[in-house]
């Protein structure tokens, strides 16, 4: 080779057999930046452009002969290509995990695939804020929302065809204390069409997707029981439901307010599967939020990220029966939402009525207390009557 053609490979081109020099890649391409050729000060202004980052790192492997992986080195070329349909042209910007060492958020990171094609997949690690639910709220709309099934065989997690989340088993290495939420891995794979079509295929790889993130994460903390491929067992998508007047989201022994007026709010889709960490209805969904959401988040662990506004929310609510000494739970109420969050035998479980705004005040006031206690009922910790404030 001369060296006009070496300084030509040395700055990215490809050679053809006639001396030729090719066109280079693009130089954002992920393949490149993997191989960590690129100052570290480039690459981390290029992500911080596409992330709208701070504190920007590459996960690379060093030398020529490094291996090609992206999002913090937990997917091969074949992973990336699963989430594209076979597509290989994709680029690929992360944000490396990182520690907050004074606010002990615990480790996060964020990272993204895009395809010259438009379709773009964003995948993050993060601990669910147990201090600040109105984030924990705007995370559970589109992660605990209707559409979503559990992840199964007793792992924390759900998927639908847009969006993932899985919680790194507490043994290696999540949470650190039942104080703390649970530190997940979530994805979403563009904007949700809130209808009752799934697309089942869509669904199975993002749920692959998100089980090789956590199991890369584990790996890397000497873990050796990676969590299988969840795919087979995952139930069947949720359905519009054709409810009856008096069993409103399938809940039986429960109505709407005010008689006749079921007509002001479409069909609703409830949670599918069995042994869902929550169990949502949601009803009359507008760019994702839904206008009336029921809510029973019945996995203790997941119920923390309410557990900061259960204090704080609005007007108290308390249980029929509480005294100084014992005391079920704790809620609130206020215009467009309520929430009370009881003691059951499996610990701590949610139960929230929200309207999309407060002109349905009356509503959430008189589904609350008997959403509530159904619920309990069904559960096993009731039973559970709720004094509201005046």
């Amino acid at each position: 080779m001369s060296e006009g053609e070496a300084a030509v490979r040395a700055n990215g081109a490809a050679v053809s057999g006639d001396g030729a020099a090719a066109a280079p890649r693009p130089w954002w391409h992920w393949r490149r930046l993997s191989r960590g050729r690129w100052r570290p000060a480039l690459a981390a202004a290029v992500v911080g452009a596409l992330l709208g980052g701070t504190g920007v790192a590459w996960q690379a492997e060093a030398g020529p002969f490094g291996r090609e992986r992206a999002c913090w080195g937990a997917f091969d070329e074949d992973d990336v290509a699963d989430l594209f349909h076979g597509k290989r042209d994709i680029k690929s910007s992360e944000v490396g995990v990182s520690y907050d060492r004074i606010a002990s958020d615990g480790p996060s990171g964020a990272c993204e695939l895009l395809s010259p094609r438009g379709h773009r997949v964003r995948a993050r690690l993060h601990q669910l804020d147990v201090r600040f639910a109105g984030a924990g709220d705007k995370w559970a709309d589109e992660f605990l929302s209707a559409r979503m099934t559990p992840i199964g065989g007793g792992f924390l997690g759900m998927v639908s065809d847009t969006r993932a989340w899985l919680a790194v088993p507490e043994g290696c290495v999540g949470r650190n204390s039942d104080r703390e939420g649970p530190l997940v891995f979530d994805m979403e794979a563009g904007w949700t069409t809130y209808d009752d079509v799934v697309d089942t295929g869509e669904r199975a790889r993002l749920a692959r997707a998100v089980v090789t993130l956590v199991n890369d994460y584990m790996a890397g903390r000497g873990c050796d029981s990676p969590i299988p491929d969840p795919t087979a067992r995952l139930a069947a998508p949720a359905r519009f439901l054709d409810e009856k007047r008096d069993a409103i989201c399938g809940v039986e022994g429960l109505r709407l307010p005010g008689g006749d007026r079921e007509s002001r709010f479409e069909r609703p889709l409830v949670t599918g599967g069995t042994a869902a960490p929550v169990r949502t209805c949601d009803r009359d969904v507008l760019f994702g939020h839904p206008r009336l959401r029921l809510m029973t988040v019945e996995d203790p662990r997941l119920a923390l990220i309410y557990k900061g506004l259960s204090y704080d929310g609005g007007r108290r609510v308390t249980a029929a029966g509480d005294t100084g000494d014992q005391v079920r739970g704790r809620g609130f109420l206020r215009d467009d939402m309520g929430l009370f969050q009881a003691s059951c035998q499996t610990g701590e479980v949610t139960f929230l009525v929200r309207a999309a705004d407060g002109g349905r005040a009356a509503d959430v006031r008189r589904l609350l207390p008997r959403y509530a206690a159904l619920e309990a009922d069904r559960l096993g910790c009731g039973p559970l009557r709720l004094r509201l404030p005046s």
